[in-house]
């Protein structure tokens, strides 16, 4: 059996990036990296080592044990990539509201044309009675 290709939608977001200024893109770029394993494990090695270096006093102890100057950056950092994140969440439901909308044009368009197929197999169908009929 043949393998069935997929038919490939045009690539609407270079459209849409267009259309973006550099703030919104410079979101989307920052919002990525930040839902990455590259992050995570930057920031993983930042708090640790945070925390030993406080706890071990090997240079000074900025910030003893309850770790609240930690509890404050940690707390900005989310405070400042939350409204970024949101920001590009929703040019991301934009992008996939123009590409359902897409899918449904191009959805309809085969409707027809099926439809258009169903109407000519049909008329085939009666020419073939018709002969059958003659003969």
């Amino acid at each position: 059996m043949p393998e069935r290709k997929e038919v490939e939608q045009p690539d609407l977001h270079p459209l849409f990036k267009a259309r973006l200024t550099s703030g919104q893109r410079m979101a989307d770029k920052l919002t990525s990296f930040c839902g990455s394993w590259p992050f995570v494990i930057i920031l993983l090695i930042v708090i640790f080592g945070w925390i030993a270096l406080n706890v071990l006093e090997l240079i000074f102890k900025w910030d003893p044990y309850p770790f609240i100057l930690l509890n404050l950056v940690l707390g900005g950092i989310s405070a400042l990539l939350m409204p970024i994140i949101l920001m590009s969440q929703n040019r991301q439901e934009e992008r996939d509201r123009i590409n359902a909308r897409y899918d449904y044009i191009i959805n309809r368009k085969a409707e027809r044309e099926i439809r258009h197929l169903h109407g000519k197999i049909d008329d085939l169908r009666k020419d073939i009675i018709k002969l059958e009929k003659k003969l």
